[in-house]
């Protein structure tokens, strides 16, 4: 039998979407795409072909949304949601934007202030296997359903980033934890097979990269590590196309903003009820193959024309087009947008400085007027601005925080700007518009969002002090944009820069080390650790990427090192690496993902139950991530 699956991920409440600035279809025109009128459409001429289809979703529909959706609380969104018959979805970090309890009224019902009257919920299941409340560890929603296509059972499981906490605001989040997506997965796999469901799908709020057929990414992983009753992954979170393979598995992701969908094709065995064939087509919405669907047109029209005299209103000029987003590695790695925004914060907050998520810039401004509706677009989440006072040293610790070995840094600033090291991924310097350097001792205003306060990973809560709130970002940008008297014209011009020097002797900041000197643990050279292997930290290392390479798990580290808090763990920091015991009639082997006692047993040749008594497993069905696994020798 022929199932159909239709996808979309990482709408973000854009149901007006449009974008003409692409060739999407290679016939040397620039194609309009985008809109859930049109996504109707070409939904409904697919299920059209197959009454045995299904429309799923991998998360992020709603949060960061313009205003068409945000004014109501991304109510518009779901209701054109459900006007489409939308079956099944998974939650996205987004979901989480305002907390937990809203993120539940979202699914359940109940009107909120600024919400549409009468709302009552989504009419479709949102599944997640892997969020629970981390007091009682009882699961946040169902883990998964099971849908009947034909006579078919279908079973889907849902999964979000374990990333997830280092991008949500921490207030009405606070006692919700996201557990290892592929144990999540694997844990009910064989609930959904005793309900006699061998065809298997999963809705992963997971990123995945593709080069040609080659896939990679949270999603490949999870493939390599479930159970292999899993048939499909449907990818999402990186707004990037995915279709192929990996360990069999077939990964689905279609770009986002309604831009394209995800046509399925699936051939179940009647007899069986597996899935013994699957193929996957990603397919454009391109607005002038088809004509809008009525019904969608008609809701959306009307929240448009309720926020059209506030979207429309004018409030600035813009004589350039105003670019934004993450701040980047190279030379000049600040944007136009980000400048002006961060600009804004200090003016609102009269402080020295200011610091802008580049997460929290969501679109561009173009050249000429500027609208209400396009400074919502770019700060869409009703933040509020939080002044804290730093001193220069702390100021370069947020700041170290907040660059990626990976990407490199990520917030916009104001008040000063600063060199970096590409190679270790520290502030060589920083310098005030006068060119004198910040004084590491000295005292400093800064402004960020109560998003960039509250999250661990800036550790600004941890090292501000007398938090002073102030006003919404959105109304800090747009006062700042009418202050304007001509067009504004911001650009990038090297707040922030990489450099390939370890350090600016001339930078008049002194030789201040106290990133590599503060203590997460004891630095004693004990007796008993004197002969032990001595690691020193680098920038983006974890005791789990460290007891990785030495094969000691990370609580022993924490334990042998006397760290209190593992996320403290600073460049430059010693730690001491145990050396295990000659006489030992074993070595230690540290569970990953995916691994079972059986398949460890099986790389060492050893019996599994042999193994299991050997480390006196109460369950051997049960092990866990970096656990210790003593191998006997003989």
């Amino acid at each position: 039998m022929e199932v159909q699956l239709l996808f979309m991920n990482d709408l973000h409440g854009k149901i007006d979407y449009e974008s003409s600035d692409k060739d999407v279809n290679g016939d040397g025109v620039k194609d309009s795409v985008g809109g859930m009128p049109y996504l109707a459409s070409y939904l409904e001429q697919r299920e059209a072909e197959n009454e045995n289809s299904l429309l799923i979703h991998s998360g992020d529909m709603i949060g960061g949304s313009p205003l068409v959706s945000a004014y109501f609380q991304d109510e518009p969104t779901v209701e054109i949601m459900e006007e489409m018959g939308f079956d099944v979805g998974t939650l996205g970090n987004h979901e989480f934007d305002e907390g937990v309890k809203e993120m539940l009224r979202m699914i359940n019902g109940g009107e909120h202030p600024d919400g549409t009257e009468g709302y009552d919920g989504m009419n479709f299941p949102v599944v997640a296997a892997n969020v629970q409340y981390k007091d009682t560890k009882d699961l946040v929603i169902d883990p998964y359903t099971i849908e009947e296509v034909g006579g078919q059972k279908i079973g889907f499981i849902g999964v979000v980033t374990t990333e997830t906490p280092e991008m949500i605001i921490k207030t009405g989040n606070e006692n919700v934890e996201f557990t290892d997506e592929a144990e999540a997965i694997n844990k009910y796999v064989p609930e959904l097979q005793e309900q006699g469901v061998e065809a298997i799908v999963v809705l992963a709020h997971n990123p995945a990269s593709q080069d040609g057929e080659t896939i990679t990414g949270d999603a490949a992983e999870i493939a390599k590590n479930t159970d292999d009753a899993v048939d499909v992954i449907f990818a999402g979170h990186n707004h990037v196309y995915n279709n192929g393979l990996v360990d069999n598995k077939l990964i689905v992701q279609a770009l986002d903003y309604s831009r394209a969908f995800a046509d399925v094709d699936l051939e179940i065995d009647p007899e069986t009820g597996d899935i013994v064939k699957k193929s996957a087509e990603i397919v454009n919405n391109i607005r002038g193959d088809v004509e809008p669907d009525q019904e969608v047109s008609e809701i959306l029209n009307k929240y448009q024309e309720k926020v059209k005299e506030a979207k429309e209103e004018v409030v600035g000029n813009a004589a350039v087009k105003l670019d934004g987003g993450y701040a980047a590695r190279g030379e000049v790695g600040d944007n136009a947008l980000g400048n002006l925004i961060a600009d804004g914060m200090v003016e609102a907050m009269d402080s020295d400085f200011a610091l802008m998520n580049g997460g929290g810039i969501r679109d561009v401004i173009d050249q000429g007027e500027i609208t209400f509706g396009e400074v919502f677009a770019v700060q869409p989440f009703g933040n509020t601005l939080n002044k804290v006072e730093l001193t220069g040293k702390d100021l370069r610790k947020v700041l170290n925080a907040q660059i990626s070995e990976k990407y490199g840094p990520d917030v916009s600033v104001s008040g000063f700007s600063y060199t970096w090291n590409g190679e270790t991924n520290e502030v060589v310097s920083m310098k005030l518009p006068d060119g004198s350097a910040v004084k590491p001792n000295e005292t400093y205003t800064v402004v960020v969002n109560n998003y960039m306060y509250g999250a661990e990973d800036y550790r600004l809560a941890e090292l501000g002090e007398n938090m002073v709130v102030g006003p919404n970002d959105l109304e800090a940008t747009i006062e700042y944009i009418q202050s304007f008297d001509e067009p504004i014209t911001y650009e990038a011009e090297g707040r922030i820069s990489e450099v390939t020097a370890k350090g600016d002797e001339n930078s008049g900041e002194g030789k201040d080390n106290s990133d590599k000197s503060e203590e997460s643990g004891s630095d004693e050279t004990t007796d008993s650790k004197a002969n032990d292997h001595k690691y020193t930290v680098q920038s983006g290392d974890t005791l789990g990427k460290i007891g990785a390479k030495f094969g000691v798990s990370w609580k022993k580290l924490a334990e042998y090192n006397n760290i209190e808090d593992v996320r403290k763990l600073m460049s430059g920091q010693t730690i001491y690496i145990p050396v295990p015991d000659a006489e030992a009639g074993y070595e230690v082997y540290l569970v990953k993902q995916g691994d079972t006692i059986g398949k460890i047993a099986a790389k060492y040749d050893v019996n599994w139950k042999e193994l299991a008594n050997y480390n006196e497993l109460d369950n051997p069905h049960f092990i866990s991530i970096g656990q210790e696994i003593k191998i006997p020798k003989n």
